[in-house]
């Protein structure tokens, strides 16, 4: 480091809705809003961590797909494009405010082989250690569990939501937050109740707030709810504090890194299970 303290060690997990238009172009305030602010909170002491989705939904964009692909192999074929397209953008992006970024494509066997599994410690260690700012994803064009699962309880990663409280876990993150395209877990759905409201810190994630998960979520994504109370059991076990919160504004960002009130807080459990 430059010689400041290290405030935290932040895992940010940005999803597909929040990096396009709704109609599945790319939303380039966006990118730019997340590298700046992003860029700036590393400036502030804290060391960062971008797990991005999106892959292939931007690489049926640039391949001019009518639809997000539904075949495997059409999904993978997406996918790679997709990822160079991402990585492109955010070289671009974070490099117009001096940071330099990495990438690092994982699956489900990455993790669980223990040699594996110490590498990939190592290897974000080393990033980090050297200011440079890991952007991770799940190699969908070679995984294949993943991307084809239709029940969403039944990914392994779950659209990157769990991909990021695994990632937390392991780099030892301090936090995690997900950017989504809402501010937070309701007590009702805002769409339907305009009375439902939003509930700023949950301690103990039981049936009761499980029930409150629905289905999945915007159509250019595939998480919903429930992956992110996957992830937020995953992160608050292993005494990290998880965060909900709206990708349309990331400088909420500035708000969770000073341990301010923001979207929906999954307080970890204190002693660290590691």
């Amino acid at each position: 480091m430059d010689g400041n303290t290290v405030k935290n060690k932040i895992v940010v997990k940005v999803g597909t809705s929040t990096l396009t238009h709704e109609g599945g172009k790319l939303n380039f305030r966006s990118f730019d809003a997340l590298a700046r602010v992003l860029s700036d909170i590393q400036n502030m002491g804290n060391e960062i961590i971008l797990v991005s989705s999106g892959a292939i939904a931007v690489g049926a964009g640039k391949l001019q797909m009518k639809e997000r692909p539904t075949v495997l192999s059409l999904k993978q074929a997406a996918a790679a494009v997709g990822q160079c397209e991402l990585m492109h953008l955010y070289d671009k992006f974070f490099g117009e405010y001096g940071k330099m970024v990495a990438q690092i494509l994982l699956t489900g066997e990455d993790v669980d082989s223990p040699e594996k599994k110490q590498n990939l410690i190592n290897t974000f260690n080393s990033l980090l250690e050297m200011n440079i700012i890991p952007i991770v994803n799940e190699n969908d064009s070679v995984s294949y569990a993943e991307i084809e699962a239709d029940n969403e309880e039944h990914k392994v990663f779950g659209d990157n939501d769990t991909l990021s409280a695994v990632v937390a876990v392991l780099c030892g993150a301090d936090k995690l937050v997900l950017l989504s395209d809402i501010d937070g877990l309701y007590d009702g759905n805002p769409n339907e109740n305009p009375e439902a409201r939003l509930i700023r810190e949950v301690r103990v994630i039981d049936n009761e707030i499980r029930a409150l998960a629905g289905g999945a979520g915007s159509g250019r994504g595939t998480g919903g709810m429930i992956t992110k109370l996957q992830a937020a059991e995953l992160a608050t076990e292993h005494g990290i504090d998880m965060y909900i919160a709206n990708g349309s504004t990331p400088e909420i960002l500035y708000d969770i890194a000073s341990g301010k009130p923001a979207g929906t807080l999954f307080v970890g459990k204190r002693c660290k299970n590691v």
